[in-house]
């Protein structure tokens, strides 16, 4: 039977488990912290890590086409955030590696569906990305293998810049210029981040950047 990438499922996992790690790290104090998606506190960006974890982990077996699979609602105020988004987390990565590698993966939210390696490819930099979010908002150091941003590098810059990327729910926010002093700051700055945030900065933007 064919199966996915084995080098996609394994950078895959290393960029989700060391969010895991990330996002251990989290107190309940914590959750009331600004972070680099404008208008989203820590609270509103781990419910919304979980359920696309949640979601991902239902289109890998066949079921991601039901829009409430997708919806953080409920989440944010759930009693113990770390260990939902760690159950989560293993959820989607158990999910991936048994997926069918010639399967369509539902994603409602962009209204289509995609190739199973696609869809992996997707959520690995969105985890990328998202567990540098966690670690930026506390503060913290966040970095990934040489090789998985070498995996994640190229996928992330094949996501097109352009005027859509600042409309409402737009995936990722407009590319950031500037000079990168890493791959993994490169990745960061086209898929809308700027690798010096931090919480003292001016966050104003028209929209959350995902």
């Amino acid at each position: 039977m064919p199966t996915l990438s084995t080098d996609l499922l394994g950078a895959h996992r290393v960029a989700v488990l060391a969010s895991v790690d990330i996002v251990d790290s989290i107190g309940t104090g914590d959750l009331a912290r600004s972070t680099p998606c404008a208008g989203w506190d820590l609270a509103d960006l781990l419910a919304h890590m979980t359920v696309q974890h949640r979601g991902f982990a239902a289109a890998a077996r066949g079921g991601g086409q039901d829009l409430a699979l997708w919806d953080p609602a409920g989440l944010r105020d759930t009693p113990d955030p770390v260990a939902e988004y760690a159950a989560a987390a293993h959820e989607v990565l158990d999910a991936f590696a048994a997926a069918d590698p010639e399967s369509q993966f539902a994603l409602p939210e962009l209204g289509t569906t995609v190739p199973a390696e696609m869809a992996v490819g997707f959520h690995l930099i969105d985890y990328a990305v998202h567990g540098w979010d966690v670690a930026a908002s506390l503060g913290s150091p966040f970095t990934l293998p040489d090789d998985v941003v070498a995996a994640a590098l190229p996928l992330a810059l094949a996501v097109p810049d352009g005027d859509f990327r600042s409309m409402p729910n737009a995936p990722f926010g407009p590319a950031h210029t500037g000079d990168s002093a890493t791959d993994f700051d490169r990745l960061l700055r086209h898929l809308g981040r700027d690798p010096h945030w931090s919480d003292a900065f001016d966050q104003e933007s028209p929209q959350p950047v995902q």
